[in-house]
């Protein structure tokens, strides 16, 4: 799902990005309580790496080729990597190596900001890796919109 092709009202979408605002909101003010104590190397590795190894191929490649049909690979590696499944055992196992520290909140920032900020949830194989209404979308915010009486419940989407 992305800012484009949302498959639910934007209403809903609205409330799931607050929660994961709140999320964020809470991340950056327990971090930033803590500035003393973070390790900013870490926590600048730990936010960027995310994007390095899940986005970055899938960016370049889709502005490369011209059309966006990308291999299922970079959908893979951008799923794998913005998933807090993913990113809650990297905690861990970074806890078991290292022990626990403030850094570790650099993993959902970046998580949480990409949700709540930008509308950036995992990517569905069907879709454009960047964000762009698909046709089957575009029918049927307009189906929905008609069955409910409502000719702005999804116009925010498009």
């Amino acid at each position: 799902m992305d800012t484009k092709n949302l498959f639910m009202t934007p209403t809903t979408a609205a409330l799931v990005r607050a929660e994961y605002g709140l999320g964020l909101v809470v991340s950056v003010v327990l971090l930033f309580t803590h500035l003393d104590a973070v390790d900013w190397w870490a926590a600048a590795g730990l936010f960027v790496y995310i994007d390095l190894i899940g986005y970055l191929p899938g960016a370049v490649a889709f502005r490369l080729t011209g059309h966006g049909d990308l291999h299922k690979g970079y959908y893979l590696a951008y799923n794998v990597m913005h998933s807090l499944v993913t990113q809650g055992l990297v905690a861990l196992v970074w806890i078991w190596l290292r022990g626990p520290e403030w850094a570790l909140l650099a993993l959902p920032i970046h998580l949480f900001g990409d949700r709540a900020l930008f509308g950036n949830f995992l990517k569905p194989f069907g879709l454009r890796f960047e964000p762009e209404p698909h046709q089957a979308y575009r029918r049927f915010r307009s189906e929905y919109s008609a069955a409910i009486g409502d000719s702005t419940t999804l116009r925010t989407v498009a």
